[in-house]
This record gives structure tokens, sequence and C-alpha cells, in this order.
């Protein structure tokens, strides 16, 4: 049985294996590299802004970000618990992160497709103007004029 009373931090330390087991409770690990320890511990001493959601000592959610807190805010992982999913912790690490921002800065996310109705729900706007460019890719250099 789960408390009723998730409890929310900022920035709060969380360590590598909790890390990777929200990822994966979550499904969310499915679309992350878990296997290298090196990249998720880059991933989640690097951010700047953490908000994480406890059932006691369990974790159920986080909100991964990085920001200026002025401008914007890229939002790089939301992750809940399956078996917690649809209590409002999404929602709730959301709106947590976004109380650490300033009055101007926005906050940015690429969804994964399945949840591209819940941002919209919840208030987000779609943007198409992403572009992503792969680390396995190189910058290309503009074709010279003669």
């Amino acid at each position: 049985m789960h408390s009723m009373a998730i409890q929310y931090y900022i920035n709060l330390e969380i360590e590598l294996n909790h890390w990777l087991d929200i990822l994966k409770r979550s499904g969310l690990g499915e679309r992350r590299p878990v296997q290298d320890l090196d990249c998720m511990r880059g991933m989640l001493e690097n951010c700047n802004l953490l908000v994480s959601a406890w059932d006691g000592p369990k974790l159920v959610g986080v909100a991964r970000s990085m920001t200026d807190f002025h401008y914007a805010c890229y939002l790089s992982d939301l992750a809940v618990d399956i078996e917690y999913q649809g209590r409002g912790i999404g929602r709730a690490l959301q709106q947590q992160t976004q109380e650490q921002l300033g009055p101007q800065c926005k906050l940015i996310l690429i969804a994964a497709p399945a949840a591209n109705s819940y941002y919209e729900h919840i208030g987000f706007s779609n943007h198409p103007r992403c572009w992503v460019l792969e680390r396995s890719q190189v910058i290309q250099s503009p074709a010279l004029e003669n």
C-alpha cells in the first residue's frame, strides 16, 4: 500500500542506483543509456535543477533539468514510477520545477510520442522547430560559393 503523502525535494542528492531504478520503473529507462554508468552518472551530477518525489524512503518520481533560471529551462527527464502514475506526481514535479524559475523562464521539453497528449492537456504548446544533432553526426560546413 502506498502512503498518501508524497514528499517533494529540490536538488536533493540522489544516489546513482536510485536514479537508474526510477528510470527503469517509469519506463523511461528504455529510452536512456542505463547500461552506460558513466553517462548516467554525468546526467545526474551535471543537471542544475533536480526535483524528486518520495513515498517514504522510496523514490517515485524525478524531474531533471538544465536551466539558466531566467530564460530557458530544459526538462530533460520526467520519470514517475508506473505504479504511481495517474496520481498527479508528474504534474507536481513540473509545477515544483516551474516554481524554481524566474517569471519569464520557459519550460522546454522533448516528449516521447506517447506523451504528446499529456503535455498538451496540462498546458504545454507544441513547437515543431526542434532540431537534434546526434553525437555521432558532425556539423556540416556550408558549401562555398564561387
